[in-house]
């Protein structure tokens, strides 16, 4: 179940999870925080399983529908248990986007391939971190 973040950031078991989705760079943790503090065009919900917080996911949705992944993180002890998906597919049903995108590196871009994202390199960001754009187009029917 997704409940929203926005008024418990600086909670530490909050702030832990955002601070795995700013990894390499933990010293942006202030600096995202407060950015979801004060951005009304900024989301943060975090994942509930069985009343403990599991993981978050922070975005933006723009003027065209398009619904943007900045932030997203699973507590370590908890990943590869479906938890990251059903965030993404609650994310799908609470904000009904026409697209969702993310970027991510190669540790993680194997997580949105299989939830249906279609990956583009973006090439290196950094000399030896390659960069991947991942892009879910919702099936609208008319």
């Amino acid at each position: 179940m997704l409940i929203d973040l926005r008024a418990k950031l600086e909670q530490p078991e909050v702030a832990e999870l955002i601070e795995l989705s700013v990894l390499p760079d933990p010293e942006k943790l202030p600096e995202v925080i407060e950015a979801y503090r004060t951005d009304n065009r900024l989301d943060m919900m975090g994942y509930v399983n069985e009343e403990q917080l599991i993981g978050i996911v922070g975005y933006e949705v723009n003027e065209d529908n398009v619904l943007k992944i900045n932030h997203l993180a699973i507590a370590p002890e908890e990943r590869g248990k479906g938890f990251g998906r059903m965030a993404v597919l609650e994310l799908l049903d609470w904000e009904a986007p026409d697209v969702i995108l993310a970027e991510t590196d190669e540790e993680s871009v194997e997580f949105f391939r299989n939830i249906g994202f279609v990956i583009e390199s973006l090439g290196e960001s950094v000399p030896g971190i390659e960069r991947f754009k991942c892009t879910y187009t919702v099936n609208i029917e008319e």
